[in-house]
């Protein structure tokens, strides 16, 4: 047993840990410059505070494995005859930016920024810090402020760079079945990381340099069988990143998905939201993501188990849509 999931665990590196080519992507803009301090932090910790005078902007998450499947552009899109997918099972997920954008032209950056994560330096180019960031489960809040006459406005759309993933999957082994897994899967445009959490075991990043900065792809595997611990960890080779708003691109290498705004009493119906600033009650805004299928990878025996023993990648674990509902 420990000799075959180990072959799979090195078949995982083996596949995973090629080197990115394309040009160091751009970060979301920021409002205040990023440290350069190395964070002494080590695990997400942050939890926001909803307390105090109402009225407030509250964001909670909302992980749907029915939700339509998207692509980059915001279309339908079904798995390719090639590759297979699963509809992972979120464990919780981080945010590193938010913003409100008032119509199509709104361009990235110039609506209202709700939110920005803190940043560093640290690793040599800016990146989020993954300790400092807030984890959240299906159904939590993840972000949460006070409404101020600055927000007032209507808004089409909502943009929300995701930074972070954990979910748990199957993994097919030839000789040990099928096993659970679980995939930390870190989306954002770059993350400074020394340690993360996976089903309580510490996990350092080997891959890419080990602790220090990595780029969108970045993942980490961890499963546990007969109390024998097996981890590793790799670079995922693309992350679809959904925006159905062309007139407004998003930066290259980000992870900030965009979505129309409706209300939950008319699903599938836009519905702008309205800020006027003087609201006596909460406005509530679940932010629905799809997770249909969105573990894809390389398929070779066609049988609907990723199976990394025998050469089967992954080849994209980007979330598959995001519809905001109020």
């Amino acid at each position: 047993m420990k000799n075959i999931l180990a072959f799979v665990l090195v078949t995982l590196i083996a596949f995973s840990c090629k080197k990115k080519e394309d040009a160091p992507p751009t970060p979301p803009p920021t409002t205040t410059g990023p440290t350069n301090n190395c964070p002494t932090c080590t695990f997400p910790d942050t939890v926001w505070n909803v307390t105090g005078s109402a009225p407030r902007l509250i964001f909670k998450f909302k992980f749907d494995s029915t939700q339509v499947r998207l692509n980059n552009f915001g279309l339908p899109a079904t798995v390719p005859s090639t590759n297979a997918a699963y509809s992972p099972v979120f464990n919780g997920m981080t945010a590193h930016y938010i913003e409100l954008a008032q119509n199509d032209m709104t361009q990235v950056g110039s609506g209202v920024k709700l939110y920005h994560a803190t940043e560093t330096t640290c690793g040599g180019t800016t990146a989020i810090v993954f300790c400092n960031s807030t984890y959240v489960k299906d159904g939590e809040i993840f972000f949460s402020t006070p409404i101020t006459a600055a927000m007032a406005g209507t808004y089409k759309w909502l943009r929300v760079s995701l930074a972070y993933q954990n979910y748990d999957i199957k993994v097919k082994t030839t000789s040990a079945g099928i096993i659970d897994g679980t995939i930390a899967s870190f989306v954002g445009y770059n993350t400074y990381v020394t340690q993360y959490k996976m089903k309580g075991a510490t996990m350092t990043p080997t891959a890419g340099g080990g602790p220090g900065n990595h780029l969108q792809g970045y993942w980490g595997f961890y499963t546990k069988v007969f109390n024998v611990e097996y981890k590793s960890d790799g670079q995922a080779p693309q992350t679809t990143v959904v925006n159905p708003n062309p007139s407004s691109p998003i930066p290259a290498g980000s992870c900030l998905v965009t979505g129309a705004f409706e209300t939950a009493a008319s699903p599938g119906v836009g519905a702008p939201l309205v800020i006027t600033g003087s609201e006596t009650q909460d406005i509530i805004i679940t932010v629905s993501l799809s997770t249909n299928k969105s573990f894809e990878w390389k398929e070779i025996t066609f049988d609907g188990y990723f199976q990394p023993e025998i050469g089967e990648t992954p080849v994209d674990m980007g979330i598959r849509g995001l519809i905001p509902k109020y």
